[in-house]
């Protein structure tokens, strides 16, 4: 049986939890659609047309001048552009541009919402990389230390890098820090088209994304550190004969760690996200461009969401 955790009905807060002082850390990785291309401005499927068109669901999201909010309790360091790290209240223009979102959108509103503490979002993110390479872990294969982008594991090691430097200089990283201590609550992983079109990767992504979750918490020190992983759903449930296998094998690969009886040492710790109920046409997008979600922001608001919500849930459950 597969731990699914559904996202919470559009405009749904859980009740929050309260403070203890500490500030809340998570962690957000994988490839481009990490990185992020929900489109923000223009018509359709963008946040501009989406919050005209149902502002019921959407209309939180912008102040009265129709503005994306800022929050003043989220804050994210945007280690995804190769050029500069970003860092700052929680608003849009953190995804692949400063007119695009990533998951990190959606999710920091569900955290935010339950945590009366401060949350900081790390999110290391990378365009074109696969698991089957470059985010391979060391428990999956023995290869040398990486020193370069290309080298395997070399995004694996970045994100460790990352996560432990500004960890380690949170004052740097989160200016508002009161150095009362923090909590690395849990780790957020949206990632697979450059596997899910490698039918060897396919085949070994289960047992390597297992790895993963295993090596990151060994890695950043967090036996039990709560892990959530938002497929690969790009297509929906309506896909080509001539490719389906694979990509709903992939799918189901990337949900396999909530299998209870499989994986008991999971339980209560992973949660997986269905994003294929999240796939817009493209003509509900901005965008025909099929591996990023036709650019669709609904589309990467709600993944985010689903992956906030459903970690809130793996915390609401293990109080």
């Amino acid at each position: 049986m597969l731990s699914l955790v559904l996202a919470l009905p559009l405009g749904a807060a859980a009740e929050a939890v309260p403070a203890n002082g500490k500030l809340k850390i998570f962690v957000l990785s994988g490839q481009s659609n990490m990185v992020g291309f929900g489109q923000v401005k223009g018509t359709p499927g963008t946040m501009e047309s989406c919050v005209k068109t149902n502002a019921k669901d959407y209309g939180r999201l912008v102040d009265k001048n129709g503005k994306p909010v800022v929050r003043d309790d989220v804050w994210i360091v945007n280690i995804s552009n190769p050029d500069k790290t970003q860092q700052g209240w929680l608003t849009t223009g953190y995804g692949a541009s400063e007119e695009h979102i990533g998951p990190e959108y959606g999710f920091g509103f569900a955290v935010g919402d339950y945590y009366e503490d401060p949350v900081l979002l790390i999110k290391s993110a990378w365009g074109g990389r696969s698991l089957f390479h470059n985010f391979l872990s060391p428990s999956s294969a023995k290869y040398p230390k990486p020193e370069k982008d290309g080298d395997m594991g070399f995004q694996y090691a970045e994100v460790i890098r990352h996560v432990k430097e500004i960890t380690g200089d949170l004052k740097k990283y989160y200016p508002d820090y009161d150095g009362k201590g923090y909590e690395l609550v849990g780790f957020g992983w949206h990632q697979g088209w450059n596997d899910r079109i490698n039918q060897q990767a396919v085949d070994a992504y289960e047992s390597n994304l297992v790895n993963l979750i295993k090596d990151v918490r060994k890695d950043l020190g967090v036996p039990k550190l709560s892990f959530v992983v938002a497929n690969t759903g790009i297509g929906g449930w309506e896909l080509p004969d001539r490719y389906r296998a694979k990509v709903e094998k992939h799918v189901t690969a990337q949900l396999a760690p909530g299998d209870a009886k499989k994986y008991p040492e999971f339980v209560g710790n992973f949660a997986g996200v269905e994003t294929r109920d999240f796939q817009r046409t493209r003509e509900e997008s901005p965008s025909g461009q099929e591996f990023h979600w036709n650019r669709n922001w609904e589309t990467l608001y709600l993944i985010g969401k689903g992956m906030g919500d459903a970690m809130v849930g793996l915390k609401k459950g293990a109080e």
